[in-house]
C-alpha cells in the first residue's frame, strides 16, 4: 500500500550558514558600525543580541531574508518578545523542529472531514499517510498544501 510522511524539519546546516552569512552582514553594514549587535545559534535557538529593540527587527529582517535565500520557510521561527537587560536588548528566536500533537490532530481531523479513503497515523512528531491509491495520496497533499497551521510541512517517503 502506498505511504508518505507529512513531517516539519529544517535543515540545521542550513540554519547555520544562515545565521552566519547574517552575521558577516551585521559587520560591513553602516548602521551597525560599532554596534555589539550579534547573532548565536545554540541547538534550536537563534538568539539576537543589540543595543536598542529597532536594531533588533532590523537583524530579524536580514535573517530572515538569509533564511529564504537559502530555501528554509521562515515560518518555521518562532519569535520571543524583545527582552531589555540593561543597555542590551535580546530576542530568543526558536527553531521549530517537528510536528506539535495538537497540530497533528487538526490535520488528522482535517483529512477524515474530506472523507478520503486514507489513513493518517501519527508517529511521534510526524504523520504517517496510508492509502490504497497514490491518487488519494496525492490528493492528501494537495489538500494539505494548501492549509496554512503555523509551519512548514514536507511530504517525504513516498513509497509505492
Amino acid at each position: 500500500m502506498p505511504t508518505f510522511d507529512i513531517v516539519s524539519e529544517v535543515d540545521m546546516h542550513e540554519m547555520s550558514n544562515a545565521v552566519d552569512q547574517a552575521s558577516r552582514e551585521i559587520g560591513t553594514r553602516f548602521d551597525f558600525k560599532g554596534v555589539p549587535a550579534s547573532f548565536e545559534l545554540n541547538d534550536n535557538v537563534v538568539v539576537l543580541t543589540a543595543e536598542v529593540d529597532f536594531q533588533i527587527q532590523q537583524m530579524m529582517d536580514i535573517l530572515q531574508s538569509k533564511m529564504v535565500k537559502r530555501g528554509i520557510d521562515i515560518s518555521s521561527l518562532k519569535s520571543a518578545d524583545i527582552e531589555n537587560v540593561g543597555q542590551k536588548a535580546i530576542m530568543k528566536v526558536t527553531v521549530q523542529q517537528g510536528i506539535e500533537a495538537e497540530i497533528a490532530r487538526k490535520i488528522v481531523k482535517k483529512v477524515k472531514e474530506q472523507k478520503m479513503k486514507v489513513q493518517v497515523a501519527i508517529q511521534g512528531e510526524k504523520l504517517r499517510v496510508t492509502g490504497k491509491k497514490r491518487d488519494d495520496l496525492q490528493g492528501v497533499i494537495a489538500m494539505l498544501k494548501d492549509e496554512n497551521y503555523g509551519l512548514p510541512l514536507q511530504f517525504n517517503n513516498f513509497r509505492d
